[in-house]
């Protein structure tokens, strides 16, 4: 079934595209509280269902071919406060509450897993002037 422009961009209605990338959507997971973005991941139509149902942001895992719920092996899960949908629902932002320490599985210099994926920067005005 084709859904026309309008009715996708432009109604309330949940129509997610999961079939124009091969299944998969794109996930930003950011902190509710202070907007971070801490990963970027993605779901298919089952892991996406099972966040709605559990409230806990569950993936599809490219790498292992699998779904799995972030958390569940390290204790580090997060708790979904709600979710954005694009204007041409291909992608999505869970916003979440971390239920305990980060989300990144690499670890600081104290040994905790870092808060977010996202803990590098590029200096530009350095590479600028490169």
């Amino acid at each position: 079934m084709t859904i026309g422009k309008k009715e996708l961009e432009e109604t309330e209605n949940l129509n997610l595209q999961f079939e124009k990338r091969g299944g998969l959507l794109p996930v930003a997971v950011q902190e509710t509280k202070t907007g971070q973005l801490l990963m970027l991941a993605t779901v298919n139509k089952e892991a996406f269902e099972i966040s709605l149902k559990t409230l806990k942001a569950t993936f599809y895992s490219t790498s292992r071919k699998q779904i799995w719920t972030k958390g569940l092996t390290s204790g580090n899960t997060l708790k979904i406060d709600n979710i954005l949908i694009d204007c041409d629902q291909d992608s999505l932002v869970y916003q979440v509450t971390l239920e305990n320490g980060g989300v990144c599985h690499t670890f600081n210099q104290k040994g905790e897993n870092r808060k977010a994926c996202f803990y590098r920067k590029i200096n530009l005005l350095r590479q600028k002037s490169k």
